[in-house]
């Protein structure tokens, strides 16, 4: 009788692991001091972690042309969150290419030494986010959680999941984090034109959007500060070009040289934007490596 109970004891505790591995299980904390940057990523059990990021890019402010304003705002907000003051939730949109990643890139790299930190999550994992806060709230460190390339499909549940963390939920805010958010879409969900339909007009003129509309605007204006990118004229492009072919030390000779190399680059992509520019100049610097310093 004995040896029965201990073998069905053996396939209880048996049983009984495999259920708590497919459970949800706390996020816990990672090495802080392993990196400024870290990645919220799931695994095939669903459980998710916060992992280092151990490479990362050196994009820096200065490196960042034709965007001064934009660059201005971004910086001013990140300044006042490094230094304790009030700043507010941003959410960059506009051109594919023009910046508006590397600008955070080049944020966390002008203020880590300061205590600033990012940590950056897809969208499929939003409905996580209360668990991401809850593990860095208290914390000295001040973090930004990223989210590239923000768009969402009418249902996907990480649309009211950041709904709710950006001013809703019953939780107050946690002061020590700010989601900074790019999007080629302003309202962040797509939009047809059945919905001008919706809108309604007042005897006094005034116009009202009907509650489709209300509702994808809802999400964009939680964010405190917009702040909008546009296509790069042709000089700017050049610009652009002339600061990478420089960070990758081809002289000032061999960079009027290549303006119009850069053109038809442009032109055969149909885009002059900075990651475009970014691309031809990895190119050109790769092919006339040693002839152009």
């Amino acid at each position: 009788m004995n040896e029965q109970f201990e073998r069905l004891m053996v396939r209880v505790e048996s049983l009984m692991a495999r259920i708590e591995s497919v459970l949800p299980q706390p996020l816990s904390a990672p090495d802080w001091t392993a990196s400024v940057a870290y990645r919220y990523r799931k695994r095939g059990s669903g459980h998710g972690s916060l992992e280092p990021v151990r490479h990362l890019g050196a994009m820096r402010l200065t490196d960042l042309k034709e965007i001064d304003g934009q660059k201005d705002r971004i910086r001013r907000n990140t300044e006042q969150f490094v230094s304790g003051k009030p700043a507010n939730n941003v959410l960059l949109t506009g051109s594919r290419g023009t910046g508006k990643s590397s600008l955070i890139k080049a944020c966390l790299n002008e203020y880590s030494a300061r205590g600033l930190r990012l940590i950056e999550v897809d969208k499929a994992d939003l409905t996580d986010l209360p668990d991401i806060v809850d593990v860095v709230s208290g914390l000295p460190e001040k973090f930004i959680v990223f989210c590239d390339d923000l768009s969402f499909e009418e249902g996907e549940p990480g649309y009211k999941a950041l709904k709710s963390i950006l001013d809703g939920s019953i939780a107050a805010a946690t002061p020590n984090v700010l989601i900074y958010a790019t999007s080629n879409r302003r309202h962040l969900l797509p939009e047809y034109m059945m919905e001008n339909l919706t809108y309604t007009h007042t005897e006094d003129g005034e116009v009202h959007p009907g509650e489709v509309v209300e509702e994808k605007i809802s999400l964009s204006e939680r964010f405190g500060l917009w702040v909008s990118f546009y296509p790069f004229s042709q000089d700017e492009y050049l610009t652009i070009v002339a600061q990478w072919l420089s960070s990758f030390g081809v002289n000032a000779e061999a960079i009027s040289a290549a303006r119009p190399a850069s053109l038809v680059w442009a032109l055969e992509r149909g885009s002059r934007s900075g990651r475009v520019a970014y691309q031809f100049a990895r190119d050109y610097a790769g092919q006339h490596a040693g002839t152009v310093q």
